[in-house]
């Protein structure tokens, strides 16, 4: 498993398909102010509060020349259904393989029993996690939960958005 992404740092490039299964790579997003929002899972509570807080402040991302990205670990059909769900004015790329989620270090080592996995057997659980890219790729703002319950701080990635020029 690889180190997490901290502030300071390259944002590791990546590709990956969006709803469409149109692949898209970060890099094609650099000269604007990208945040990545890596969900747990869609269609659930938290999930979904989350993309809908970022739906209902994308105009005021758009004046700040910011682009979101929504990165969840289903499959792209499931990424698709959620997104028109929600009307999502976003892309959601489908990392349902956890290869970006690992990249980032975002990834917890596979449990030896089945309380954590709700008895369904060992796998990968992921952070909730919010990365605040610059317009050169370079990492300005990182939030990692090791609570998938808890959102981050919209009000604090708004601020951060403001600030990078």
């Amino acid at each position: 498993m690889a180190n997490q992404i901290k502030v300071g740092d390259q944002a590791p490039d990546f590709t990956l398909p969006d709803e469409d299964m149109k692949p898209l790579r970060l890099k094609d997003f650099l000269g604007q102010k990208v945040v990545l929002a890596f969900f747990v899972g869609a269609f659930t509570t938290t999930c979904t509060k989350e993309v809908c807080e970022f739906r209902d402040s994308m105009s005021r991302m758009i004046d700040l020349k910011a682009q979101v990205i929504g990165i969840d670990l289903t499959a792209p059909f499931s990424s698709k259904r959620f997104s028109e769900k929600n009307r999502l004015p976003f892309p959601v790329l489908s990392d349902n393989k956890h290869e970006v989620f690992e990249k980032y270090g975002l990834q917890f080592a596979p449990c030896d029993n089945n309380e954590c996995c709700f008895g369904s057997g060992c796998y990968p659980i992921v952070k909730r996690s919010i990365f605040i890219i610059d317009g050169k790729g370079v990492v300005q703002y990182s939030w990692v939960s090791d609570n998938s319950a808890v959102e981050p701080s919209y009000e604090k990635i708004q601020k951060v958005v403001e600030q990078i020029t």
